[in-house]
């Protein structure tokens, strides 16, 4: 018997955006693309999740992911002064500078696909969170709904990527402006079995949030581009971003 698979597409949009990956001490960085643990994280949080169950957070893990860049974001920097912050040693205070790397403008779909059941329990949750959702950062939060006019649908998530209409708000008006830079194609990235041809390893499949315990094992994925058409173009709408 085959089974039919099912998806949940997302909208990811805000003005800024962070998916560290290798943060430690003053550099925090991000990729260019929603991480998987990133992911894993926001949807705990829709669902009310403490960061100690390590069982739930496998279960989203596990999840297949797939990412489309509908905008680039662009890479930007803030520094950040922290004063009065004890020294190691304990006799007296230092001011500590750090760099925070985020995206801004960035617009992504990212679709999960997997089991019925949890994805349907994860569309109600996104829309109708526990706690408060964010990508990256607390401050860093959601400018639309994050389930698309798509939603849930019987389809893989790397074919939902392929034709799913573009997230642009003025898709007409932003079309035109990437056929004048000949850009006419969106980056995907994809989770994919390692055997898979280019093949690209990436260490943020989440193994436990826990504070001062978090762990995270390497997955793979496959970055391929994505012709805009005309018709994802078309079923956007200029009045009608996302939902």
């Amino acid at each position: 018997m085959t089974t039919v698979p099912m998806s949940l597409a997302l909208c990811f949009d805000a003005p800024m955006q962070s998916w560290g990956i290798r943060s430690r001490g003053v550099i925090r960085d991000t990729t260019t693309e929603p991480t998987k643990s990133g992911v894993a994280g926001l949807l705990a949080s829709a669902l009310g999740v403490p960061r100690e169950d390590d069982d739930t957070i496998a279960e989203l893990a596990a999840l297949q992911l797939a990412v489309r860049a509908d905008r680039e974001g662009i890479l930007e920097r803030d520094y950040h002064t922290t004063q009065n912050v004890p020294t190691t040693q304990g006799t007296g205070h230092r001011t500590v500078v750090s760099e925070r790397y985020y995206l801004a403008d960035a617009l992504f779909l990212v679709v999960l696909e997997g089991e019925p059941a949890l994805l349907q329990r994860l569309h109600d949750a996104v829309n109708n969170p526990r706690w408060p959702l964010f990508f990256g950062r607390r401050a860093f939060v959601p400018t639309r709904p994050l389930v698309t006019k798509v939603g849930l649908s019987e389809r893989s998530a790397a074919d939902v990527i392929d034709d799913h209409h573009w997230l642009e708000p003025s898709p007409r008006i932003r079309a035109t402006e990437l056929r004048k830079n000949d850009r006419i194609g969106l980056r995907a990235v994809i989770d994919c079995p390692p055997t898979t041809d280019k093949a690209e390893i990436r260490h943020d499949h989440p193994l436990s949030f826990t504070e001062g315990n978090r762990r995270y094992s390497t997955r793979t994925v496959l970055t391929r581009p994505v012709p805009l058409t005309d018709a994802m173009i078309t079923a956007a709408g200029d009045d009608n971003p996302c939902t």
